[in-house]
């Protein structure tokens, strides 16, 4: 049976964290439980603004209303919606930049934002930067966006939704399973049908 309403998860961190291998293997894992699932890609690397440390707060701004545009596409469109970053770990670059004020008041909307996520996992950078022609290999940028998400997320992610497994742990041995059943248990259906519910804990 259908899952009676949406799941949303995000896979969040800084950049060269091995989002994009950990996005793709979830999601082709709820994808074999036989859930219904769409990807949502990284926007900033469509970016007409410019990006890395070079980005503006102009172009940060772009960012997160992109990031929301794109999840209010795709959300209705399956079970689960599994996205390539979230407003949160967004909005730690644009507080990079303004110095931590906020110049167009987004705020209160990433806040309201960052409740729309039942599980969000944080990627740790323990694996060094690998230059791919779009992000930034400066360890300095990376350590500056890893501090800000230190302070940020205890505040718009709550500690029960929020996952945290070392970059170096996203391999093709790496179990999604547990992963993808807790986010069944949250949403209150099983992963698979014909089973129970996975707990919340």
């Amino acid at each position: 049976m259908p899952w009676t309403r949406h799941a949303k998860i995000a896979f969040i961190g800084s950049h060269s964290v091995r989002k994009s291998n950990a996005v793709h293997a979830f999601a082709s894992t709820v994808g074999r439980a036989g859930r219904s699932v769409e990807v949502g890609r990284e926007v900033v690397r469509f970016n007409p603004l410019g990006l890395n440390e070079e980005a503006t707060a102009e172009a940060q701004l772009w960012v997160l209303v992109t990031q929301i545009q794109q999840e209010l596409e795709l959300a209705s469109r399956a079970e689960i919606l599994v996205t390539d970053r979230s407003v949160v770990d967004n909005f730690a670059y644009y507080l990079r930049v303004t110095g931590g004020e906020d110049p167009f008041g987004v705020e209160p909307l990433i806040r309201r934002w960052a409740g729309t996520y039942d599980l969000s996992v944080r990627l740790l950078p323990d694996v060094g930067l690998l230059a791919d022609g779009v992000r930034s290999t400066s360890d300095t940028f990376r350590d500056e966006i890893e501090a800000i998400l230190d302070r940020i997320l205890p505040i718009y992610l709550s500690q029960d939704r929020c996952v945290s497994v070392p970059a170096s742990d996203v391999t093709a041995d790496f179990d999604w399973w547990v992963l993808a059943e807790r986010l069944a248990g949250i949403v209150g259906a099983p992963l698979v049908d014909g089973q129970l519910s996975a707990p919340l804990g």
